[in-house]
């Protein structure tokens, strides 16, 4: 061990002890005759190819609601959008569905090839199908899906002309800093990767 390092206790989740930075995402899904909106940290792309996963668990309507419809959409919302996600992440009151107490009032728009919603000026959109549900991880299960549609904010697009640091300074990137934090990534660097990398 590291001199001055602090060994963390294993017997118990160590997450709430340092800091990590993941994307912010909000997941929509169908749910009975209206739709569920819920923002997600645990997610990312699954290898290189068009698949999308996160964490979820078994208890939640949003694992529920894909097993059952084998879809889920995907909104990245921009930094200015951090209260759609908080919005989105309210308890649902009983007797009253999540679609009509709170998805109504968050601003949406209908996706293209699947039966859900999609933040409005999120700067990218992800529609995709069930692929595979992994479970056992505890309580938590890893959900992924093969992307049937995609589409990106112009602002947002990777041009070969364009200097990426100005793109990114101008239209900066939401972070979601666990646990409980948030950040506006706007400034970035290039990787120093060795020469003759590939992956």
């Amino acid at each position: 061990m590291q001199k001055d390092f602090i060994t963390l206790n294993t017997s118990y989740p160590i997450w709430s002890h340092f800091f990590t930075v993941a994307p912010l995402i909000i997941i929509g899904t169908k749910e009975d005759n209206g739709y569920d909106m819920a923002p997600k940290h645990l997610a990312m792309p699954v290898g290189f190819d068009n698949y999308f996963g996160f964490v979820c668990t078994p208890r939640h309507g949003t694992y529920q609601n894909i097993l059952k419809h084998k879809e889920f959409s995907v909104s990245f919302p921009l930094p200015s959008q951090v209260l759609l996600a908080s919005l989105s992440a309210s308890p649902r009151t009983k007797g009253i569905s999540k679609s009509d107490q709170i998805v109504s009032a968050l601003p949406t728009i209908k996706a293209s090839v699947i039966d859900a919603l999609l933040v409005v000026d999120s700067y990218l959109h992800l529609e995709c199908k069930l692929f595979k549900i992994i479970d056992g991880f505890e309580e938590n299960s890893i959900i992924t899906g093969k992307i049937s549609a995609a589409s990106v904010h112009p602002n947002y697009l990777k041009v070969s002309e364009k200097d990426e640091q100005e793109q990114l300074n101008k239209h900066p990137l939401l972070a979601y800093v666990a646990d409980g934090r948030f950040a506006r990534i706007s400034e970035t660097f290039n990787f120093p990767f060795p020469k003759d990398f590939s992956r």
